[in-house]
């Protein structure tokens, strides 16, 4: 998987939500662009998120969060949260937007031109 991680960028497509239909998942943008992986999963649960990198950060996260490095800390609150089938807020009231130990779960986050995207990865349930 890590390597998958590392080849990121190669299997992440940004165009509308009717270009990307055929994602495996994908991110929904404010301007109306889509961020989709079409890449393998190996199995794997995958989960994407993207914000524009100039976006303003609400003034009521600023102040609970801070800015330093916002976006790419949401995105990857983001990720883990559909991983985990956890909404967002509950997530915040738990952890914030850091990553808690022992999640799982595999990310990369980085700039794709105008986007910082986070792509994440949980393993299959086992069987049990």
């Amino acid at each position: 998987m890590p390597a998958l991680l590392g080849a990121a960028d190669r299997h992440l497509r940004v165009g509308t939500p009717a270009e990307l239909a055929t994602a495996v998942t994908r991110s929904h943008l404010d301007d109306g662009r889509c961020v989709g992986w079409y890449g393998p999963t190996a199995g794997w649960r995958v989960a994407v998120d993207a914000e524009r990198v100039a976006a303003a950060v609400p003034p009521a996260l600023a102040g609970r969060f801070g800015t330093a490095d916002f976006w790419a800390r949401w995105t990857r609150a983001e990720c883990l949260c559909k991983l985990a089938d956890v909404p967002m807020a509950a997530w915040w009231r738990r952890h914030g937007l850091v990553v808690p130990p022992g999640t799982g779960a595999l990310w990369r986050t980085l700039r794709l031109g105008d986007l910082v995207v986070t792509v994440a990865f949980a393993p299959p349930p086992t069987a049990g």
